[in-house]
This record gives structure tokens, sequence and C-alpha cells, in this order.
């Protein structure tokens, strides 16, 4: 299994729009709970906040709002892909005014959730 100790945090901006990339430890999936709701806090004026999670054999993802599968399956996929369990990926949105599309929107999720993950420190458990 591979995972993280720490909290990582990624930015990129797209077309105005800026997202910001969490890879966060979970040791339970009630601790999501409230990784989330401080997020929901601490980004307040965000659009989206869209997230995958794995804990042993719990996951969860969701698109919040954004079109039906640009957001939370692919960030799942990407910890699936990696192999990382007992992890968190969230991606904040400040929408900035220009809507992207389904394509260009999945894609850039992905980067966002490729770009946290490549800067993490990940470990063998």
């Amino acid at each position: 299994m591979k995972t993280v100790t720490q909290i990582y945090q990624s930015n990129m901006e797209v077309m105005k729009s800026k997202f910001i990339s969490f890879l966060i430890p979970l040791s339970q999936p009630d601790d999501f709970k409230l990784v989330l709701k401080n997020l929901q806090k601490e980004h307040s004026k965000a659009k989206h906040i869209v997230y995958a999670y794995k804990v042993g054999n719990k996951s969860k993802s969701c698109d919040d709002q954004e079109p039906k599968g640009t957001a939370g399956r692919p960030l799942m996929e990407l910890l699936l892909k990696k192999e990382l369990d007992n992890v968190a990926l969230v991606v904040v949105r400040y929408f900035g005014g220009t809507k992207l599309g389904a394509g260009r929107l999945l894609r850039t999720y992905v980067q966002a959730g490729v770009d946290v993950i490549n800067a993490a420190e990940i470990v063998e458990r």
C-alpha cells in the first residue's frame, strides 16, 4: 500500500479558474467529514470542492455539481492507478467566469490531481 504522511498542495490556473489540489492522509473514512468541513470553511468562496478518498475497502467520490463524471470519479481513478490508500484527493475550484466544457474540465481536474500526487512524497506502508 502506498500513502502519504502529510498534506500536500498544488495550484494551477486555467482560463481564470483557480484549481487548488490537496493530497491528505486519512486513517478512517469518518475523518474525511472534518477534512471537508475545514476546506469548505477555508474556501467558502470556492464554487466547487470535488474529491475522492480511499481508506481500505471504503471509498467515495463527489463531483460537487460539476458535470457528472468530470471530477470526482477521475480523481478516484487516479488514486486507484497510483495504488494510493488512506488518502483523500481534493480539488477546490474558484470559477473564473469562463465555462471550460466537460472535456477540458475533466483534463484539468485530472492534471490538478496528477500535479499534487507528483509533488507528494509517497511512502510504502
